[in-house]
């Protein structure tokens, strides 16, 4: 399956707008999802299930996952999902999931389709979009529901409106959600996708990703195709940040090598899980640099 934490930038893209479709592409975001929900009208939407399987394959000529957001199933899921598994979509995102059930009935379904399409059997994956209390207080029983689950993604307008919150540029009234969610996600072992910043200016969604990032995100969704290039840079570790981890792994190592516990590095102590951290973060750029 899709390596998901690889994936930085997820572009929401309605479902049967051509010309938006091509400003995707050409965003820089590392995928893009044609949503059959909110972003296509319901009159759209037999129209737009073609657009997207013929965009499938325009993005894995540029070497993107092939994702799209179909409806619940319970709505006008089931006829989505018979017509898009033809294409043979790496990822499949659910919104308004509030419940495992949802996801066990989504994994069938796909199952079905794989088996009638030829595809490899478990190979398509699922990601479950949390966009309600019902849903975040539930988030480790959707994500352990199925193996398919390999990510979940949080929302922010329809969450804020659920909360019955005052949505302001700063995010202040989606920390404790965001939080919450990262937690729930790091436990159940699936990686977690942070919500769209939707407002107008990139140095906003710039800073939101790079606060995002402190948090522990590797990835964040969007819907302006000119914020993909700053959401990247954000989630993408620099060099200063490289050459610092290096320092503190150079200092570790040799502190242990003459018996010590830890080292100082620029006034504080390298200790093992900080020195972990540093592994960690040279190892995602390395992957990073591969990726593209």
């Amino acid at each position: 399956m899709i390596a998901a934490d690889l994936l930085r930038s997820w572009l929401f893209v309605a479902g049967a707008d051509a010309a938006a479709q091509r400003a995707a592409l050409e965003s820089g975001a590392d995928t893009i999802i044609p949503d059959l929900e909110d972003f296509t009208p319901p009159p759209l939407r037999a129209r737009a299930r073609g657009m997207i399987v013929d965009l499938f394959e325009r993005c894995r000529k540029i070497g993107m996952a092939a994702a799209v957001r179909i409806n619940p199933l319970e709505a006008d899921g089931a006829v989505d999902l018979a017509a898009i598994m033809a294409g043979r979509p790496d990822l499949v995102l659910l919104p308004k999931t509030a419940a495992p059930e949802q996801i066990v009935a989504l994994d069938a379904a796909i199952a079905a389709a794989e088996t009638q399409h030829g595809i490899v059997a478990g190979t398509t994956a699922i990601v479950p979009n949390v966009e309600t209390a019902a849903g975040l207080v539930r988030t480790i029983e959707i994500a352990r529901a199925s193996p398919r689950v390999i990510a979940c993604l949080v929302a922010a307008e329809d969450m804020a409106a659920d909360l019955g919150a005052e949505r302001r540029p700063d995010g202040a009234e989606l920390a404790y959600v965001r939080a919450r969610f990262l937690v729930d996600c790091r436990a159940a072992g699936v990686e977690a996708i942070d919500c769209p910043y939707t407002f107008a200016d990139a140095e906003g969604a710039e800073r939101e990703a790079r606060g995002a990032r402190r948090l522990g995100y590797r990835c964040k969704s969007l819907v302006r195709p000119e914020h993909a290039a700053a959401i990247n840079r954000a989630l993408t570790p620099g060099r200063e940040e490289l050459a610092a981890a290096q320092a503190q792994i150079a200092a570790f190592e040799a502190a242990r090598a003459q018996g010590e516990d830890r080292a100082q590095v620029d006034g504080a102590w390298v200790e093992v899980p900080t020195y972990l951290n540093a592994q960690r973060l040279i190892a995602r750029a390395a992957r990073l640099r591969t990726a593209r």
